[in-house]
């Protein structure tokens, strides 16, 4: 097996010019550095990654944890994440934590024996009190769709809140007053948000809430299948549908379109996040945007500005939703 040494001599350069290229130090000119990665080639040498971190306390990588791997909405938050890091040369270990408290614990202590250099995690199951205990660690964590008080500076979040509120909005203004609401669990923060917009929305308009007309889904098609369903069958009556996310307002579509209801001439339904199938049902899904994949790589961008002590870049901690027009939703104004 080649050694660093046999890979200095023949790129006739020293053993730390070797090992600035190998760790990607940006200080080696590119005729440096490619005299030193076709001596590598030539030999067959590999860096040994064990070595490396010893040498310079990091392992490159960075923990991942979602709330799971199911549906695209944590697809595009991941894939945000990655491709930021990969450019910069870091690795990625992911786990889930599946928004329950104990799975979350774990799986943050499996990242953390890993020996990661930071952790992104998005949890939903774990206080604010644990979080900021967390903090105090030796291993920096950011948060991903979370605003703890006294850890802004460490997370990127979105104003679920103002999303909520926009998405009533939409239907209102198109003359809409009997509104139904299927909800995300309501022990997740964003869940909570983006109903407590929705009722701002509606309170602005003088348009009661009606608990008769909501269903507390899971943020999933089946909730929206199930929210839909008992809707329908408390024979209440309404002209819109708000769904608190895309997934939940997928699965009650399909089943209205299965029981005879035309969209979005007898129900107009707008869903949240803006996921890449909402442009493609039919209807196309009106819905709020939740830049996630951006939002990714804002995440990523703080690990590398603050662990990885890269500069020159700008870190944006708060997003704000925006409504996206397409066809599900249908005016009704005199």
């Amino acid at each position: 097996m080649a050694t660093i040494y046999e890979v200095s001599k023949l790129a006739g350069v020293s053993l730390a010019t070797v090992s600035r290229v190998t760790n990607k130090n940006t200080r080696v000119s590119d005729k440096t550095k490619k005299k030193v990665e076709d001596a590598m080639a030539e030999l067959g040498y590999r860096p040994n990654s064990i070595a490396q971190s010893l040498a310079s306390n990091r392992t490159n990588s960075v923990g991942i944890m979602v709330s799971e791997l199911h549906g695209p909405f944590f697809g595009q938050m991941m894939a945000g994440i990655e491709e930021e890091l990969r450019v910069a040369g870091k690795h990625v270990i992911i786990t889930t934590g599946h928004s329950e408290e104990d799975k979350e614990k774990e799986g943050i202590e499996f990242l953390l024996s890993r020996n990661c250099d930071a952790l992104i995690v998005h949890v939903e199951g774990l206080s604010d009190e644990y979080l900021k205990k967390l903090n105090e660690g030796d291993t920096p964590v950011y948060y991903m769709s979370r605003l703890i008080d006294g850890l802004q500076e460490n997370c990127i979040s979105l104003n679920n809140e103002l999303g909520g509120y926009i998405a009533a909005q939409a239907i209102i203004e198109q003359g809409h007053k009997q509104i139904a609401y299927i909800a995300g669990p309501q022990f997740k923060p964003d869940s909570q948000d983006r109903l407590a917009g929705h009722k701002r929305a509606c309170e602005e308009n003088n348009i009661p809430f009606d608990q008769d007309l909501y269903f507390e889904g899971d943020f999933k098609e089946t909730g929206g299948r199930d929210g839909i369903k008992a809707l329908l069958k408390s024979k209440n009556t309404f002209t819109a549908l708000v769904c608190a996310n895309d997934e939940m307002a997928s699965g009650a579509m399909t089943y209205a379109r299965e029981h005879g209801i035309n969209l979005p001439e007898e129900l107009s339904i707008i869903g949240f996040d803006n996921i890449i199938f909402s442009r493609h049902i039919h209807p196309k899904l009106t819905t709020i945007d939740n830049p996630v994949f951006e939002m990714g790589h804002m995440a990523a961008k703080l690990v590398l500005k603050n662990v990885y002590q890269k500069d020159k870049i700008e870190i944006k901690h708060f997003f704000e939703p925006t409504l996206i027009t397409r066809d599900s939703v249908r005016s009704i104004c005199e």
